[in-house]
């Protein structure tokens, strides 16, 4: 084997393990198992990220007359505590890439993309909010080492694509949010669709849907 064909191997190999998309490796621990961070990390998030949760909050507001302004700082606020919370409990100490590596080769209990959007969803979920909705898309879902999943949120009623983006991985576990349609660097499918694409040609993962499901 030529040296050119060992490093594509090893290319692919990296990819693999890079990979945000189940891919058949573990992917990670129930969220369940892993342990919650200590109550501080709630507290230090709401003073370190105060202005950045003022704005959150901005945003969600201006998202529809219907949205109530105390559900609107609610959901920022649970965003930014919720995201501080997770990065600890998932243990991130490196960039997306490769803590993916870890979380698929067992060596970081959680982390991919998908467990980000399932886990921030869950908890913003819980809040029962009325004058809100929460989504889940996906990006490259025809690409499985590229694809990627977030959690949305909405006003209630609203589509998807007028909602705001809530994604901790691509900065490794710093959220990234902004505006479905101004998010250029992806081009979100809602899951739905894209589970209906993947289960046509057997590409769904069991496992996956009965996370996404809350099975």
């Amino acid at each position: 084997m030529t040296m050119q064909s060992r490093s594509f191997l090893w290319a692919l190999a990296l990819l693999s393990l890079g990979a945000c998309a189940p891919t058949g490796q573990t992917g990670g621990v129930p969220l369940a198992e892993v342990a919650r961070p200590e109550v501080s990390i709630a507290a230090s998030a709401l003073r370190d990220d105060q202005a950045q949760i003022a704005a959150l909050t901005d945003a969600i507001l201006a998202m529809g007359p219907g949205v109530d302004p105390e559900e609107s700082a609610r959901a920022a606020r649970v965003t930014y505590v919720s995201v501080a919370e997770l990065r600890a409990a998932y243990q991130i100490t490196d960039g997306p890439m490769i803590h993916n590596m870890k979380v698929n080769s067992g060596i970081k209990p959680r982390g991919l993309c998908w467990h980000w959007a399932l886990d921030l969803e869950a908890r913003l979920q819980a809040e029962g909010f009325r004058t809100l909705d929460l989504h889940q898309a996906i990006a490259n879902y025809n690409n499985l080492r590229l694809e990627h999943s977030t959690a949305i949120v909405s006003a209630k009623g609203a589509s998807m694509y007028d909602g705001i983006v809530l994604d901790p991985w691509r900065d490794g576990g710093v959220l990234t949010w902004k505006a479905v349609r101004a998010d250029t660097r992806y081009n979100w499918t809602p899951r739905a669709e894209v589970f209906d694409w993947k289960r046509a040609r057997g590409l769904l993962k069991t496992r996956y849907v009965e996370l996404a499901e809350g099975r």
